[in-house]
């Protein structure tokens, strides 16, 4: 929030000190486009995540001020960067905000008057990223590596939530959230490792703490079934010993420490009981060599690699084409609307479709409205400010405030960021024609027109969006369930590193898939009442990975290979689960007994198969 602050009234008192609002009003803008973009935590990200959204955002507005005022020119433009704006979105988080800022400016720029000559608004943006870039990395000389350790330790603590939960049925969810504590911490890590590991020892270090709660993380499931079973949850210092671990990391202490934890009583306990000794010794451990295990979890591709396969999967995906043109032919009808009939329309109808049609970051439906919400709530504070707060240095202070709201209410959902982002684009607006108050009735107009053009150009017409994958999306996580179960019981050889490779795919899988059903319960029906009559599958697909796990787990410490026609029967049972799912998109009837004896090591395993088959079955 003082970042912000900082960063978007600084740029606008030197213009105003300078006598050149204009220049200044312009460097804040690509200061708010730098605010937005700075997502990341580490900073060898934050890096990546400001500068190259900035550079497209440059490429942009002059784009947009080359076609101002240039009628069927000014269409065409603007619908030929819509069209690649969609398409790069579909690469990963820094091309999606690059293909919005794209968008975004090039819309500013063909519908504000810009500073001339046409070089001049470009380099402005630039400026005003590259001070958010500096105020960013001012803290990386003393805060170097924390983001690291707090995500590793956050992943711990998210553990021992995992631990004490077991037995319990708060599991569920407290599974889901290591999951994606998970997720985030190798995300994090993984993405900046250095191929060498003598240059960054540290990294190197904190890598392998993370790898440390794999093992931990695969006896969960045994504990959570045991104690299920017996009744006998784990006792209270195993999950304090692992809170102690996420303080030692996020502290970055070393040193030997010998946690007093009780005598192990069962398999499950014992499994525990050597995985938390061994992440003892690596969190405590000041040299990571002997415990690196970086390659067990793999490594991401090249940078060169990622770039080409990217570039491959934008011009050969049909997703990515029918996104861009969705995205293209909104924009093409509201710039039409703008530029060629003559209403008093502006470019705050191009404005709102860029951030409405943007299916990565959620339902267009949800957003579609809660734009709408967001943008009268803006202009009411916008109001207030044009009308109260004289021009000058007087909007400085006003500027300060209204910055420091936006990475406050960003993280509270999309009608409060829009709530936040719309008083600031329009007093930086304000700064560049000098409308005053007459702007805000006809912005909030401009804002259902925007969201009507979506609903209707983006969302009704295009079957996609009310035809849900969601079946795809579940019936590709039960194959990869049925491959896990030969993984971990099959005639190929047991690979432990596969196998948890396996695993952590399985989960982030599911992951996005939670995140899919979320996006489509917000949706009208039919999409949103599929969505909610399929959510429990999801979870018992998690289930089917846990069972698998502590059978595994189970098997480790001594309990009976199950035999190959079991495992067969579990993987034929889910692999026709699978394609009864691919095959409709509604619920299917199939067969729901168990696939295993009741005294098999697999019996539980046999159970949350049969259970996921009866939650598949339509009702009677």
């Amino acid at each position: 929030m003082a970042r912000a602050a900082v960063a978007l009234s600084v740029p606008l008192a030197v213009g105003l000190a300078a006598d050149r609002p204009a220049y200044g009003a312009l460097v804040s803008m690509g200061a708010l486009n730098g605010v937005i973009g700075d997502t990341a935590d580490a900073y060898r990200m934050r890096i990546l995540n400001i500068a190259v959204p900035q550079t497209f955002g440059a490429i942009g507005v002059t784009l947009g001020t080359l076609v101002h005022g240039e009628g069927r020119l000014a269409v065409a433009a603007l619908v030929l960067v819509a069209l690649v704006s969609g398409m790069i979105s579909s690469i990963g988080a820094v091309a999606s905000v690059s293909g919005l800022l794209l968008l975004l400016n090039a819309v500013v720029g063909a519908g504000l008057p810009m500073p001339e000559p046409w070089w001049k608004p470009p380099v402005l943006i630039l400026l005003g990223g590259l001070f958010v870039l500096l105020l960013t990395l001012l803290g990386w000389p003393v805060r170097g590596g924390v983001p690291e350790r707090a995500a590793v330790a956050a992943t711990y603590r998210s553990l021992a939530a995992l631990l004490e939960a077991a037995g319990t049925d708060e599991y569920d969810d407290r599974r889901q959230d290591l999951t994606q504590s998970l997720n985030q911490a190798y995300d994090l890590i993984l993405a900046r490792r250095t191929r060498n590991h003598g240059r960054s020892t540290a990294l190197v270090r904190v890598l392998a703490q993370l790898n440390t709660v794999i093992p931990l993380a695969e006896a969960a499931p045994a504990v959570h079934l045991a104690a299920r079973q017996d009744g006998r949850s784990l006792p209270e210092a195993i999950p304090s010993a692992v809170r102690d671990l996420a303080d030692a990391v996020e502290q970055g202490r070393t040193g030997t420490v010998d946690y007093e934890l009780p005598a192990p009583r069962t398999p499950s306990e014992r499994a525990v009981d050597a995985a938390l000794r061994h992440a003892a010794a690596v969190v405590h451990e000041s040299d990571p060599g002997p415990y690196d295990m970086a390659d067990r979890l793999g490594l991401p591709a090249a940078l060169g690699v990622r770039l080409r396969r990217g570039a491959r999967n934008v011009m050969l995906s049909g997703a990515s084409w029918r996104y861009g043109l969705r995205l293209a032919l909104c924009i093409g009808l509201a710039q039409a609307l703008v530029s060629l009939v003559p209403v008093p329309r502006s470019y705050w109808v191009a404005l709102t479709v860029t951030f409405v049609l943007k299916p990565d970051f959620g339902s267009v439906f949800s957003r579609a409205v809660l734009r709408a919400l967001g943008t009268a709530a803006g202009l009411v504070v916008a109001a207030v400010v044009l009308a109260e707060v004289p021009l000058g240095m007087w909007e400085v202070p006003v500027m300060a405030v209204l910055a420091a709201l936006i990475p406050a209410f960003s993280t509270k959902g999309y009608a409060f960021q829009t709530a936040a982002i719309t008083p600031v684009i329009l007093l930086l607006s304000d700064i560049l024609n000098r409308e005053g108050t007459a702007l805000v009735l006809p912005r909030l107009v401009d804002s259902l027109i925007g969201c009507a053009i979506a609903l209707v150009a983006g969302y009704l017409l295009w079957p996609e969006s009310w035809h849900t994958r969601i079946g795809a999306r579940l019936a590709d996580a039960v194959d990869d369930a049925a491959h896990y179960v030969g993984q971990a019981f099959g005639t190929q050889p047991r690979d432990q590193a596969a196998r948890v490779r396996a695993r952590r795919r399985i989960y982030r899988e599911l992951s996005v898939v939670r995140s899919e059903f979320q996006r489509a319960l917000t949706e009208p029906p039919p999409m949103g009442a599929r969505a909610a009559a399929w959510w429990p599958l999801v979870v018992a697909v998690e289930r089917i990975v846990d069972a698998t796990t502590a059978a595994r787990v189970r098997v480790d410490q001594g309990a009976a290979e199950p035999p190959p026609e079991e495992v067969d029967a579990i993987t034929g049972q889910l692999r026709e689960l699978a394609a009864n799912l691919r095959s409709s998109d509604t619920l299917v009837e199939v067969r729901t007994e168990p696939a295993a004896g009741r005294h098999s090591v697999l019996a539980p395993l046999g159970q949350e198969t049969a259970a996921a088959r009866a939650i598949a079955s339509p009702r009677r």
